[in-house]
């Protein structure tokens, strides 16, 4: 029982053994999965199967770590030395979940992925844990001189942003992630693909996923069964290094390349302030009883390519994104940018602003399956002074009392950190929407208003899309509270006071633009005939709508061009539309959807919209 417990502890700090890189290449490159590519490849590329050999051996070295423990020690001396500099402390939650995993399962980290500096910095939490550093899976682009081979000893593996029409590349890729999950090894990867510009969770992207999946499911059916868990990790930030190159990006500006030049750019900025960081470990999915509850017979197929992997790819990334969206770390930028763009120019009483945060704080302690969720420690006037003191909004003194106001060149980026969790408090903020023209609701009343919309929102943001009706009831309650809303034999109604109707309405803004896009989309939409717009057509034309009237309404906020083409893809997977010669038609009954959802909003924005729509 000692060495059992012994050899988990090893296998827990220090991972499996390193083998030496140029035996993994070669034992890669020569495997029979990589050679039946080679044969297949080579009468048609009329190339000899040794040079593909060589070829495969090429992908190999550019692809594989060199994972070694003195750079590890070398990069924890830097990144205590940077964390120190940058950031007024690291938080982490839930480590003790994967401690419980990391003797017996191969672990796969799957954070949200927002800077460059993730990739950093859940290595060093993880080292300073006593856990193995995961081997990352990095894009090219960041094998770059001089950082490049630091990043591959610190456990970097590098991949092309595309494997298409290159089917050896693939194999060699696929193999080199098949033995490392086979030994043991912890594998890092952002399911997103890229970082958010935006700050919203992106769709996942099938790629390795994929490639995971098939890996775990080879294993199975082999002599060599493996457990295999992943570990969602949420990371927030209360400031980021890249907050202007995304607003330059969002603006329509190209991404600018990376290179060794560009780190000096980010060293300047390193006497600014950066608040804290968060890592918190969200609920752990064991693949194995995932699969089982979701594909009975998974493990009965024997081809390289099950059938149920087409289906599987798609639910495992969703309830992935939902489990790192159920463990974010709320912070004062978080909270207080929720607030602020809430209003209609990014300006607040300081008073109001401190009533609204304890607000927020309160619904979340009641947010259903928020037991992952962390909340910032101290008060809400705390909170305000350290979003102040990171140079976010500004304190104005009056004899009336303090106004609270984002500075001009932040106004935009606390989108980012408002985007970051609006998840957590979507249907307390659709809810009060639905009482900004009504004062009274029944549940029926609120149920027949808002399911409609529900399964859009929460395949955007990436809720349950069935927890509406097993959720509102708690969320009413908790307005009742409040005491903005009042409860009695009927139904819900507005709290009459004044104080309470002003934050019932800032608490209803807060979802007010998510909200507008969808409106503005399903107008456009309806101003033609079924069988006018493509799809790329009503995604531009939405976007140009969005952007004129929020320039109209001094709204200058930049929104990620993506979001209008996934916006279309939610109206199709729930049956308002589908495309037929490249043109979307689309349900009738859309109209009536469309005209009850028109009912919440001001009367003003419908006028204009209708003012747009006979103009062009």
């Amino acid at each position: 029982l000692l060495r059992v417990h012994f050899r988990r502890m090893r296998t827990r700090v220090l991972g499996p053994d390193l083998s030496h890189r140029r035996t993994l290449i070669e034992g890669v490159a020569r495997s029979p999965e990589v050679r039946r590519v080679i044969d297949e490849l080579a009468p048609t590329e009329r190339r000899s199967p040794e040079r593909l050999q060589r070829r495969a051996l090429r992908y190999g070295k550019e692809i594989a770590s060199n994972m070694t423990y003195p750079v590890l020690r070398f990069m924890d001396g830097l990144l205590r030395r940077l964390w120190n500099r940058l950031y007024d402390g690291v938080e982490t939650k839930g480590l003790e979940r994967v401690k419980q995993l990391a003797g017996d399962h191969t672990l796969v980290y799957v954070p949200c992925h927002r800077s460059h500096i993730d990739y950093l910095l859940l290595s060093y939490v993880l080292y300073h844990a006593g856990l193995m550093p995961p081997h990352i899976a990095a894009g090219r682009n960041l094998n770059m001189p001089l950082i490049g081979p630091l990043l591959r000893r610190g456990g970097a593996f590098f991949m092309r942003r595309s494997f298409r029409d290159k089917p050896l590349y693939a194999a060699v890729f696929n193999e080199y992630l098949h033995r490392l999950l086979a030994r043991g090894y912890p594998l890092e990867y952002f399911i997103e693909g890229g970082r958010s510009r935006s700050g919203r969770m992106l769709s996942p992207r099938p790629g390795m996923l994929s490639m995971t999946l098939r890996s775990f499911h080879r294993s199975a059916t082999g002599s060599s069964p493996t457990k295999l868990a992943f570990i969602p990790v949420y990371i927030g930030y209360e400031r980021i290094l890249e907050s202007a190159s995304y607003q330059h990006e969002l603006r329509g500006g190209k991404k600018r390349k990376e290179s060794p030049l560009a780190l000096l750019g980010v060293v300047k900025q390193l006497r600014q302030p950066f608040g804290k960081v968060t890592v918190n470990v969200g609920e752990p999915l064991r693949l194995g009883a995932w699969l089982d509850e979701h594909t009975p017979d998974w493990a009965q197929h024997t081809v390289e390519k099950p059938p149920w992997l087409t289906t599987a790819v798609p639910q495992l990334g969703i309830e992935l994104a939902r489990r790192i969206n159920a463990a974010a770390a709320l912070n004062p930028v978080n909270l207080v940018a929720l607030v602020l763009l809430a209003t209609p120019h990014a300006a607040i009483e300081a008073s109001l602003m401190s009533r609204q945060l304890a607000l927020l704080a309160a619904l979340q302690r009641h947010h259903p399956g928020g037991q992952h969720i962390s909340l910032p420690n101290d008060n809400p006037e705390d909170w305000i002074e350290q979003v102040v003191m990171l140079d976010m909004i500004e304190r104005r003194r009056h004899p009336l009392g303090d106004i609270l106001v984002a500075k001009p060149e932040q106004a935009s980026p606390l989108m980012w950190y408002r985007n970051n969790v609006l998840h957590l408090f979507a249907l307390a903020s659709l809810t009060a929407f639905a009482f900004r023209h009504v004062s009274r609701h029944s549940l029926d009343s609120l149920l027949e208003r808002l399911t409609p919309s529900w399964p859009i929102l929460a395949r955007e943001l990436f809720l349950d899309s069935k927890a509406l009706q097993r959720s509102l009831p708690q969320v009413l309650d908790a307005l009742s509270r409040a005491e903005l809303l009042i409860a009695d034999a009927d139904g819900w109604q507005r709290s009459s006071t004044l104080d309470a109707g002003e934050q019932l309405n800032l608490l209803g803004h807060v979802m007010q633009p998510t909200l507008e896009r969808g409106y503005l989309l399903l107008s456009t939409l309806l101003s033609q005939p079924p069988g006018t717009l493509s799809r790329v057509a009503l995604a531009e034309r939405s976007q140009q709508l969005t952007e004129r009237l929020a320039l109209l309404s001094g709204r200058d906020a930049p929104e990620d061009r993506r979001l209008y083409a996934d916006l279309i893809v939610s109206l199709e997977k729930e049956g308002w539309l589908w495309e037929h010669d490249e043109r979307l038609a689309f349900d009738e009954r859309l109209r009536h959807a469309a005209h009850q959802a028109g009912e919440l909003f001001d009367p003003v924005l419908r006028h204009r919209l209708q003012l747009v729509h006979a103009r062009s």
